[in-house]
């Protein structure tokens, strides 16, 4: 191993016929792990862990030239590093290959090879060009789309806003890490917005659009011109209707300010949480050992059981369970009742009263689109806003993204959903930037979620809405297994607990187009999923 001028670190790693084409492997690089691929008869080498949450990315599922996290899905082509799907922001570091005489070699410049992550470079902002886009919402569509569009060569004016009061943060860690600071959460920060000439504006809300004239307007009077809009205003938690819900310690899940109270006010609390799919069972596996004690209200006979089914459903109910949280299922709540403005008790359907000191209230979103009301933009019955499989919307100027709207989806032959996953709103924003560039690019992208309790981590790919029967491998007893949720005798989607990478590796089926057979997940091989 040699160090040239302390700048370049060159490694020999292995012998040519080490790797089988289509293969993979992590080598220890100055003690970082470098990803090694043979593809179609060459190599390349990348950094070895997702720039998401740090996953190897060895244990994923290789494609020819791109490598899919088995976490979360992230995919990363292995020639060039850069980032191909989400979730997540940024690039691999890519490395030079050598091979000379059978040998292969690895040469890394020492900073890349410490930086597991990798900013695409962005063209810097030009004063002749007058185009302006304006991007309402700062969660991960807007955030995506605003850098695809530095990265492809805009050189106009961007501009992100929203009502709330911090920059871009990490929305899925709310539920999961609630007393994280703010500056934990943050995906940039105000030095790489002013880097990049991409304005932030913070408690600006918007009250309407003005698609004729081009204009967004503000609460404040203020208003602001576009040459392209974006709306990715994703969605809000839909309030308790019942009475006492205006009572103090009843909370909604939102904002970081949001977590950050309900932690500290739940210490030592008698906590009630109303909603038994993911936003609650994560605030209740994390309340779990703060408060004095954690009840669950759920509709359902089990927590997910729309989504994931009644079995998968036991073992999450059974998780939380022997951690201390009650289940009150197949119930609701009739009443809040309180003492001094504070809430006191629950009453619920029936007839059960609990003590509750703190409420958290999950019980599913809406499009935050009210402020199109009265707009020409197109919304369904829902508020949700029409976009097509370019992310445009019924005005050609006007683009939308992420919760907020309805889309055709592509691994369902077009079919129009609404589908709230972090992971989508990357791919949409993507999409909005380069069809903004008049790219046609149309979205091609698997749903694919996550969801984490105690530390253990549930994956799921596809779009099982509308699933007959499931079918489920291994031990769900004991956190290990796999789900295939079955549509007319055809694979729509896949669950699993420590069963990687299997959720990566149906994720690409799906991808390509290939149909999984009732069939299959019913064989005991499973060798098939190693065959995208």
């Amino acid at each position: 191993m040699m160090a040239g001028a302390g700048e370049k670190i060159t490694r020999e790693v292995c012998d040519e016929t080490d790797l089988q084409d289509g293969e993979m492997k992590e080598f220890d690089v100055e003690g970082h792990p470098v990803l090694l691929v043979k593809s179609n008869g060459k190599f390349s080498a990348v950094g070895g862990k997702c720039t998401h949450y740090g996953a190897p990315l060895v244990k994923g599922v290789l494609v020819g030239d791109r490598v899919r996290c088995p976490w979360h899905g992230a995919c990363f082509n292995t020639q060039s590093g850069d980032i191909e799907d989400y979730p997540g922001l940024d690039s691999l570091p890519c490395f030079k290959v050598v091979v000379n005489k059978g040998k292969v070699t690895i040469s890394a410049d020492r900073k890349a090879l410490e930086n597991p992550k990798r900013v695409k470079a962005m063209k810097a902002r030009s004063k002749e060009d007058r185009c302006t886009v304006v991007i309402i919402g700062t969660g991960p569509a807007a955030l995506v789309c605003a850098e695809t569009l530095r990265q492809e060569g805009f050189t106009g004016r961007i501009v992100m806003v929203t009502k709330e009061n911090h920059l871009p943060y990490d929305r899925t860690k709310l539920s999961k890490m609630m007393n994280a600071p703010v500056a934990e959460l943050e995906l940039r920060s105000a030095e790489f917005f002013s880097a990049h000439s991409i304005e932030a504006w913070t408690k600006k809300e918007v009250v309407f659009v003005d698609s004729q004239k081009k204009t967004v307007h503000f609460q404040d009077e203020a208003s602001l011109q576009y040459d392209w809009l974006l709306i990715a205003t994703g969605s809000s938690p839909r309030q308790l209707q019942c009475q006492g819900s205006e009572l103090q310690n009843v909370f909604l899940l939102r904002t970081p300010e949001d977590a950050n109270t309900i932690s500290e006010s739940a210490v030592g609390k008698r906590v009630v949480v109303i909603g038994s799919s993911f936003i609650g069972m994560e605030v209740a596996a994390f309340l779990s050992d703060k408060a004095i004690s954690v009840s669950v209200v759920g509709t359902s006979e089990v927590p997910f059981q729309a989504v994931l089914g009644q079995q998968i459903g036991k073992v999450a109910m059974k998780m939380l369970e022997e951690r201390g949280v009650t289940f009150y299922m197949k119930n609701g709540v009739n009443a809040l009742k309180g003492d001094n403005g504070k809430v006191q008790e629950v009453v619920l359907r029936h007839g059960e009263v609990l003590p509750a000191e703190v409420v958290v209230a999950g019980i599913g979103v809406s499009p935050s689109a009210g402020f199109l009301h009265g707009s020409e933009i197109a919304t369904d019955s829902h508020g949700a806003i029409f976009v097509d499989q370019f992310m445009r919307t019924s005005i050609p100027e006007v683009f939308a993204a992420g919760d907020v709207v309805s889309f055709p989806l592509s691994i369902m032959d077009g079919r129009r959903v609404h589908i709230g996953h972090w992971q989508m709103a990357h791919a949409h924003g993507r999409i909005a930037a380069l069809n903004m560039l008049e790219r046609r690019v149309a979205l091609n992208s698997v749903p694919f979620f996550w969801t984490s309790l105690f530390g253990k981590s549930l994956r799921y790919a596809g779009y099982g809405e509308g699933y007959t029967d499931i079918l489920v491998k291994g031990k769900p007893e004991e956190l290990t297994f796999l789900a295939f949720y079955i549509k007319d005798d055809i694979v729509v989607a896949i669950a699993s607990m420590n069963f990687d990478p299997a959720v990566a590796q149906v994720a690409e089926m799906l991808l390509s187009g290939r149909k999984i057979s009732r069939e299959e997940a019913q064989s005991e091989d499973l060798s098939w999923m190693k065959r995208p």
